[in-house]
């Protein structure tokens, strides 16, 4: 197939992107074969099926790497209790909080996980997303976690998208182990992944390192484990304070950092030598009315390369639109429109270990997005308005 007179951003160096003006590509085998001048197209593809884009604007298309779109129930209550003036003590009083996710999440079964999970996955894809990692984490006990990761695996056989599963049991401490965070670590959590490995059912392993969840030495264990299974670490660090989880990231050289509104320098220094990408996460920032912003600037001086992700979740960012995610990147995070679609295209992709998407150039995978638009800051401009025209993934077309 060869696409042609579209406007194509290429992202060659991944710290930016190059805009050819009228450009073609061509596609053999599920990959890129030739990109470059609509005017310069060698002859052997001039025979080929052939698409006039009519103009139209051709990014990567775009990664979502960080979500829990796999959970059971939902938490649209409590989120009108505390509009009503509700504190998150009262919340959890009443049954509210990852409480409420974990029970409805245990009592669900794997395909209630997974049909409440495809229209989330629905609403990535309408917007040109090619990929969603899948965080295990509202179980917290060995059956559900194997469950979560089960039914996120199952997706990609619903639908045209690539899924890669984290596990994350490492989230919260259930309540039968409120008062033995390092017991649960031990007997459950560092078993479940041994188990989740051996199923095949883990890409990475994540954990959430905050005084509200897990110090630095319970997640050292957790990483332990993964190291001896061969298995890359990402963490959840920094996001209401600052115990040394980014530090222990880039010690273990953490594929990705995520949240870090309270990282440091001296962190965005340790994730650039570890080669460690900054996940943002705005969705979260706005829904928990947070004020902290993180050290964007400090990561641009170092060098950290930056992904954003909705962290689509039942509680704190019940977010579901990369597009929106883009514009609050911008917005909330003072992020440009170049930074936040490298962030969702390439280095989205680095934070998944991927190095066969997330930009056009030849040899990739033909993950494409085709836009209704002139330019490519337009995807970030906008707000509740969605220019996809059409997704092409692994060289397959599905209109918008």
């Amino acid at each position: 197939m060869l696409l042609r007179n579209a406007k194509i951003v290429t992202i060659e160096d991944q710290d930016s992107y190059g805009l050819i003006e009228c450009g073609a590509i061509a596609i053999k085998d599920g990959l890129i074969d030739w990109v470059g001048a609509d005017e310069a197209i060698p002859a052997a593809y001039l025979d080929a099926p052939t698409r006039d884009l009519e103009g139209r604007l051709i990014t990567p298309a775009l990664i979502d790497c960080h979500t829990h779109v796999v959970h059971g129930g939902d938490r649209a209550v409590e989120f009108e209790m505390r509009l009503k003036g509700a504190s998150y003590e009262e919340v959890a009083r009443a049954g509210g909080g990852i409480v409420s996710t974990v029970k409805a999440t245990r009592e669900a079964s794997i395909e209630d996980l997974l049909t409440s999970a495809l229209p989330r996955v629905d609403a990535l894809l309408a917007e040109g997303v090619s990929v969603i990692e899948v965080k295990s984490g509202y179980g917290l006990d060995r059956e559900t976690e194997l469950n979560m990761l089960r039914a996120a695996r199952m997706i990609s056989a619903h639908r045209n998208v690539r899924i890669k599963t984290t596990f994350l049991g490492a989230h919260a401490v259930p309540v039968e182990y409120k008062d033995n965070p390092d017991g649960y670590i031990d007997e459950v959590c560092i078993p479940t992944l041994k188990a989740a490995h051996a199923e095949g059912l883990v890409d990475a392993v994540d954990g959430f390192c905050e005084g509200i969840a897990f110090n630095t030495d319970q997640i050292r264990r957790v990483f332990d484990v993964a190291r001896e299974l061969g298995i890359p670490v990402k963490l959840h660090a920094e996001q209401l304070s600052n115990i040394g989880g980014t530090k222990l990231a880039a010690e273990y050289g953490a594929i990705s950092v995520d949240h870090i509104e309270y990282a440091t320098e001296e962190d965005a220094i340790a994730m650039a030598k570890s080669g460690s990408v900054a996940v943002l996460l705005p969705g979260a920032f706005y829904t928990l009315h947070e004020t902290q912003l993180p050290p964007i600037d400090a990561f641009r001086k170092h060098g950290v390369p930056m992904a954003i992700a909705t962290d689509c979740n039942p509680g704190s960012s019940p977010l579901a639109s990369i597009l929106l995610t883009m514009n609050m990147s911008c917005t909330l995070f003072r992020l440009t429109p170049e930074e936040a679609l490298v962030g969702a295209t390439a280095h989205a992709a680095r934070a998944l270990g991927l190095s066969d998407t997330g930009r056009i150039k030849v040899g990739l995978r033909a993950d494409i997005a085709i836009w209704n638009a002139k330019h490519p800051a337009e995807l970030a401009y906008r707000i509740g308005f969605n220019p996809l025209f059409e997704r092409i993934i692994g060289g397959e077309s599905t209109a918008a």
